[in-house]
């Protein structure tokens, strides 16, 4: 059975002109994320394949980033960053939608951009819409209650647009009486990502089977997939933990579930093709 992570971050702290994340006093994730290192641990594990996501709010690094995925089989797509609201935006969209490996772009509580601001605006509308229209996806980062409620009002106002929301588990403690995952839950083009869902070193099941069945009961088989958010994630367990655990959840569900979870699911969402 496939199975596609979702969330990785690559990022190259050796390039001469630096690079925006990770800070140099983070000696957890202070070195190179490369494509080969990240594969010489997923494939071990039954991974056969990943999507990288920006982590870098430097509009060249989209490049850099399809450059480096490209280079590599075992990367199936990459989300960039682009600000839809910004008068280039349609340019560059034009520019790198040219590449298959383009699949997407990711906007949230990151690099001071607030999505509850930008989608009151005509501009991010219309560029949400350019977006939708060439058949690419939005990733949301860093959840709270303020970004769910801006994933429902962009839903709204642009029900074409697939909608990914990133780390969703991390914030359950705080979010799950939110309405805006009932809400959220509604709507069938938007997808969540069952990532940063160990915390601390705890790999027990039973720490995480609730929080688990409740995301289950709402967004159901069909709208949650797979992802370990590799390396930002090896501050809290290794990737074979993060990869065990949802083994341990996933696969008792039987076959044609696990296969939804592990790589049909973000097929649908991200609409990558095989290398």
């Amino acid at each position: 059975m496939k199975i596609i992570d979702t969330h990785i971050h690559l990022f190259d702290t050796t390039r001469p002109q630096g690079v925006p994340y990770p800070s140099r006093d983070n000696a957890v994730l202070w070195k190179p994320a490369l494509p080969k290192r990240y594969r010489d641990l997923a494939e071990p594990l039954g991974v056969t394949g990943a999507i990288a996501v920006e982590a870098s709010p430097w509009v060249e690094d989209n490049l850099w980033l399809l450059e480096t995925c490209g280079a590599d089989k075992f990367m199936l797509g990459a989300i960039g960053n682009l600000e839809p609201e910004k008068p280039e935006f349609r340019e560059y969209l034009d520019r790198y939608a040219k590449n298959p490996l383009f699949r997407g772009i990711r906007y949230g509580n990151l690099w001071g951009r607030s999505l509850r601001q930008a989608v009151e605006t005509h501009a991010f509308v219309d560029g949400a819409k350019q977006l939708a229209q060439a058949g690419l996806s939005l990733d949301t980062a860093n959840q709270n209650h303020e970004l769910l409620e801006a994933v429902v009002r962009l839903s709204d106002k642009v029900p074409e647009l697939r909608i990914v929301i990133d780390h969703l588990p991390n914030a359950m403690e705080q979010l799950k009486d939110d309405p805006m995952l009932l809400q959220i839950a509604k709507r069938k083009q938007i997808y969540l990502k069952v990532s940063e869902v160990i915390q601390k070193q705890n790999d027990d099941m039973k720490r995480y089977q609730p929080m688990l069945d409740h995301l289950w009961e709402l967004f159901g088989e069909d709208r949650l997939m797979f992802g370990s958010d590799w390396p930002n994630w090896d501050t809290h367990a290794s990737l074979a933990a993060i990869v065990g655990l949802a083994k341990a959840y996933v696969m008792p569900k039987g076959e044609l579930v696990a296969e939804k979870f592990f790589w049909k699911n973000s097929l649908a969402a991200y609409r990558w093709t095989e290398r």
